[in-house]
């Protein structure tokens, strides 16, 4: 007689992360996800301080979907490199490496070195925005600037970038392939 319009939800789970998830991501991805660490900090140290602090963050973390793992540590290692640089703010001083400091090559320019020579503000914004494709509202909310700034710094580094922007198709993050990583 009384009916419900509900529809039934049968079985509804959700597989919430484990820490093995976490690892497995970390194990399997730890050459890109250093890689993204260093472009945004352009330091080594700041890099493996930016990584480490993302394997701690990981293991406290109680309620992360088991699909969202890898896009959690991202989101993680972005926030933690924004906390170390402060890119929004104008002439931080910050101590910038090459990747290739070791190795004194005749060839062309790195394309990791380039980036890292960007401003900070420019850099994160060209790593946020064109490589892993956070919007300009993600972006300035991140970095607690406009989103006006963060158009404008991103104009500034395709400027600064016009052969390696064409490298990087949106959407598909760090080509690592490309970028000739060795670890």
């Amino acid at each position: 007689m009384f009916r419900s319009n509900k529809p039934k939800i049968t079985n509804f789970r959700v597989d919430y992360a484990k820490h093995a998830d976490f690892c497995d991501v970390f194990r399997n991805d730890t050459k890109h996800l250093y890689l993204l660490a260093f472009l945004l900090t352009a330091n080594h140290e700041e890099s493996e301080q930016c990584f480490l602090s993302a394997v701690e963050e990981s293991f406290k973390e109680p309620a992360v979907f088991k699909e969202w793992v890898r896009s959690w540590i991202k989101r993680r290692l972005i926030e933690n490199a924004i906390k170390i640089v402060s890119p929004a703010l104008a002439g931080n001083g910050q101590r910038r490496e090459l990747w290739s400091s070791g190795q004194r090559e005749a060839q062309r320019e790195c394309e990791i070195d380039s980036v890292t020579k960007l401003a900070a503000l420019e850099r994160f914004v060209f790593v946020m925005s064109i490589l892993e494709r956070y919007s300009n509202w993600d972006c300035a909310l991140l970095m607690g600037c406009s989103m006006n700034r963060v158009a404008q710094a991103r104009m500034k580094a395709l400027r600064r970038l016009p052969d390696l922007a064409a490298l990087f198709p949106r959407g598909n993050g760090l080509p690592m392939p490309r970028l000739g990583v060795t670890a």
